[in-house]
């Protein structure tokens, strides 16, 4: 597993695309270790961050890595709160601080099962980093409330959408998507990343079929490093695992359930 160096880095910005209700933001990481697929960073702007009311975010908030190549990462935004948007403020050349890759990621596929991939709003994230690091042909399924947030689709190839409102592929939910694709072919293992509802249905679903699954999950986080207990989840048979030292991604089998998370505050990505 790639580990953050002790001590956040001082980066700056490159670039940023829009994808509808989302942005993507670009980062000159060249130093920074290589993550793995599902990892993530803790994010904070190196000014007008924290001190009053006009700078309310100061805690960090946490990214899934969307993508990395040629020392750049790359993280999915959306403005939901105080920390997002002072983030989804920041321009080419604009400074941030990051702390990552961390936490536990994804692990690759057997040959003999194929990879289906089910996200959720800005939970397509880590998938798109888990796509490009498989070499096998993956189904994509991803599920969005309307047509703008469905342009964040584009950042993953040859995906299959369900959209809410149906205004975008399939009106419903993106589980119902899954669970034609296990009925159809259940030679397969899921990997999943999104709201903790769709999580919920992906490990029900999995579990009713005997499908496997890797889920990444969202939860509130203060520190990335397991020390606060903030991200704390049930476990299955008893006790807790936590998200950002334990996880993100969990194998279902690990997991009782997958509730809403108290702490979830702004996205989740962990956040």
């Amino acid at each position: 597993m790639s580990q953050a160096p002790f001590g956040r880095r001082l980066l700056r910005v490159t670039s940023t695309d829009e994808l509808g209700a989302y942005r993507v933001l670009r980062v000159a990481d060249p130093h920074g270790p290589k993550p793995r697929a599902g990892q993530f960073a803790m994010l904070a702007a190196a000014e007008h961050w924290g001190g009053g009311r006009e700078q309310r975010p100061y805690l960090p908030r946490a990214f899934s890595i969307a993508r990395h190549s040629g020392g750049e990462a790359h993280f999915l935004l959306e403005d939901v709160g105080p920390g997002t948007k002072r983030l989804c403020e920041l321009e080419a050349g604009d400074r941030l601080w990051a702390l990552g890759p961390l936490g536990r990621g994804f692990t690759a596929p057997p040959e003999d099962l194929r990879a289906i991939l089910v996200g959720g709003g800005v939970g397509i994230a880590p998938l798109a980093i888990l796509q490009d690091a498989i070499a096998a042909p993956v189904t994509v399924l991803l599920g969005f409330r309307d047509r703008a947030h469905a342009q964040g689709a584009t950042l993953l190839d040859s995906a299959r959408v369900a959209t809410d409102d149906g205004s975008v592929g399939h009106r419903g939910l993106v589980t119902e998507l899954l669970a034609s694709e296990i009925e159809r072919d259940p030679c397969a293992v899921v990997y999943a990343c999104g709201p903790a509802g769709m999580l919920e249905g992906v490990r029900a679903l999995c579990a009713r079929t005997g499908t496997p699954a890797q889920l990444a999950l969202e939860a509130g986080m203060a520190c990335g490093f397991g020390a606060c207990f903030g991200c704390a989840v049930p476990r299955r048979g008893g006790g807790y695992l936590r998200v950002c030292l334990d996880g993100p991604v969990f194998d279902a089998g690990e997991l009782e359930r997958i509730d809403e998370h108290a702490g979830l505050s702004e996205v989740g990505q962990p956040v």
